[in-house]
């Protein structure tokens, strides 16, 4: 008898411990299943957190999920546009042996013959950019709208969306053009100084505000020239990057002493002798929003502090506008093509003249005199 007591004891055993073990499996299972759901739902409501500002990209993805929906064996049918040029060469001669094409930080230096504008083009148009101009007409400086803007509607950026934005003390003489399709003229009204090199040195002031509240919520890059010149040949995306600048007409091949930098030490815009690496131009650069921003603040700043100690550095804006690139380098140099003077003659280097000054009596046009 106690035998067979012993084997039902030892199989009651063995019931009680297969029944704990199915009721701990299939709890572990509830819970996992519910924890997942949890997990799930809080990985959906933080995307949509993230992703509410890109309603767009959002369409994009629902529409692609109801396709394979409808039919998980379809395929997305992209179509790219033919791309017909020549094979680049991955050994070979350069493209251009006349001129450096690569700085030693490896920001690329944009001369004719180094680039694709076909390939450049379909990049920059799959990515839909608007591309803001700016230039200011302050004073007598206002007669130069009409022919900046013509020649802008015919070569700058071509096939591409652009704001121009001029910023004039006279808004009534801007001229009011018809421009192209995706095109626009934003006329900002700003107040004049009495001195030209006041003027010049507010400019960065002026960008640095309105990159802030305006320029920064319409356009993907902003490119900030001067308003006395003309476009004379293609100018493209190919300039584009985060931050570039454009090598002086008059100091592109001079050696670093030759430099017209600020030299003064007591000055924010002083580049000690033995630094520096190329001389850049005040009338051309720009870049994305974000960095227009950075730069034109730390020179605007740089300019106040020296300002208040009565400093005027010796090129005015340009000379900050140096002395920020000497530690902030560009991602992008533009070479001569992009800001010449023809009473400067022409060099075999030049295949292209793209952006050219307007002959002009300078002391005529910053005159105080309103005629």
């Amino acid at each position: 008898m106690a035998r067979e007591w012993g084997l039902s004891f030892r199989t009651f055993g063995y019931l009680v411990l297969v029944a704990f073990i199915m009721v701990f499996t299939f709890g572990l299972l509830w819970h996992n299943s519910h924890r997942f759901q949890w997990v799930s739902s809080v990985n959906i409501l933080c995307s949509n957190l993230q992703l509410q500002n890109n309603y767009e990209d959002i369409q994009k993805d629902i529409k692609i999920q109801r396709l394979f929906d409808e039919d998980p064996s379809s395929e997305v049918n992209v179509k790219f546009p033919r791309m017909v040029y020549p094979k680049p060469l991955a050994v070979g001669p350069p493209s251009r042996t006349d001129v450096i094409v690569m700085t030693p930080w490896f920001a690329p230096i944009i001369w004719e013959s180094t680039f694709s504008i076909n390939i450049l083009n379909e990049y920059f148009k799959e990515r839909n950019i608007i591309i803001g101009l700016t230039a200011f007409a302050i004073k007598k400086y206002v007669v130069f709208t009409e022919k900046f803007l013509k020649t802008a509607e015919e070569y700058f950026m071509v096939g591409h969306k652009v704001n121009y934005y001029i910023f004039t003390d006279r808004p009534k003489d801007v001229p009011n053009l018809p421009l192209k399709e995706g095109r626009k003229l934003h006329i900002i009204e700003v107040r004049n100084y009495a001195q030209w090199q006041e003027v010049s040195m507010r400019r960065m002031e002026m960008i640095n505000n309105y990159t802030k509240t305006k320029f920064i919520k319409e356009a993907d890059y902003l490119v900030c020239v001067d308003i006395d010149m003309q476009f004379s040949d293609h100018v493209g995306v190919e300039i584009l990057s985060d931050v570039f600048g454009t090598l002086h007409p008059a100091f592109f091949g001079a050696s670093r002493d030759s430099f017209t930098y600020e030299r003064r030490s007591e000055s924010l815009a002083y580049i000690p002798p033995d630094e520096g690496d190329f001389y850049y131009a005040g009338g051309f650069f720009g870049g994305t929003p974000q960095e227009v921003y950075r730069l034109t603040k730390a020179c605007h700043e740089a300019m106040m502090e020296d300002k208040k100690k009565g400093i005027e550095a010796v090129w005015h804006d340009e000379s900050y506008l140096n002395k920020y690139f000497v530690y902030h380098k560009p991602t992008k140099i533009l070479s001569p093509e992009y800001l010449w003077d023809n009473g400067m003659g022409s060099l075999p280097i030049l295949k292209k003249k793209r952006f050219l000054a307007v002959p002009k009596n300078h002391a005529a046009i910053r005159s105080n005199d309103r005629k």
